[in-house]
């Protein structure tokens, strides 16, 4: 019989990661990115390079296609374009948030996206994404909110896409209520003398 102390360092030591799955990680966190666990008991993590801001370059996202079970990649604010998008491909099986907020994507890096099928949350905030480039997420059947505002995705588009996608909720951020149309006064009759 093992002792209690043996049973919790096994419990504690986590399985190292594959040979090749070691050196994403190490290129990732090369470039400033982080590597996390989601939870203590959970396998899958999440890829963060946002803190990095400025210095992060498409080619430090390429390490990500080597890694297994990537559930959230947060690429928010930094300058990251369309190239950065189809390192991600690889992801489709685990993958369910991705931060793209403030980047420099377009809509024809979110044709990178399409296979991303596990795909529940997608934040383009801040971006040059128009209704063209929703309209190539149709397909992302799992999607449940999208984020939209300060993009070029107009209130048809968004109309348009929840059609296609029943259920998602398309975020443009607040909108200022139309103004109110201007009362006339009446005119005052001058008095004849």
């Amino acid at each position: 019989m093992t002792s209690l102390f043996a049973f919790f360092q096994a419990k504690k030591a986590a399985p190292a990661p594959a040979t090749g799955e070691a050196a994403a990680i190490a290129a990732i966190e090369k470039a400033g990115g982080a590597v996390r666990k989601i939870a203590q008991n959970d396998e899958r993590v999440e890829v963060d390079f946002h803190l990095q801001g400025a210095a992060v370059k498409d080619e430090h996202v390429k390490p990500v296609a080597g890694l297994k079970k990537v559930m959230r990649v947060h690429l928010g604010r930094t300058p990251v374009t369309d190239a950065a998008l189809a390192f991600l491909k690889p992801l489709a099986a685990d993958l369910t948030e991705l931060h793209l907020e403030g980047t420099k994507i377009t809509d024809a890096g979110l044709a990178n996206l399409k296979g991303l099928t596990n795909l529940v949350y997608l934040n383009l905030y801040d971006t040059a994404v128009t209704d063209a480039g929703l309209k190539q997420l149709t397909g992302l059947k799992a999607l449940k909110n999208i984020y939209v505002w300060q993009t070029k995705v107009t209130k048809e588009g968004a109309d348009q896409f929840k059609a296609a996608l029943p259920g998602v909720n398309v975020d443009r951020g607040w909108e200022l209520p139309p103004p109110e149309p201007k009362k006339e006064e009446p005119k005052k009759e001058e008095k004849k003398q």
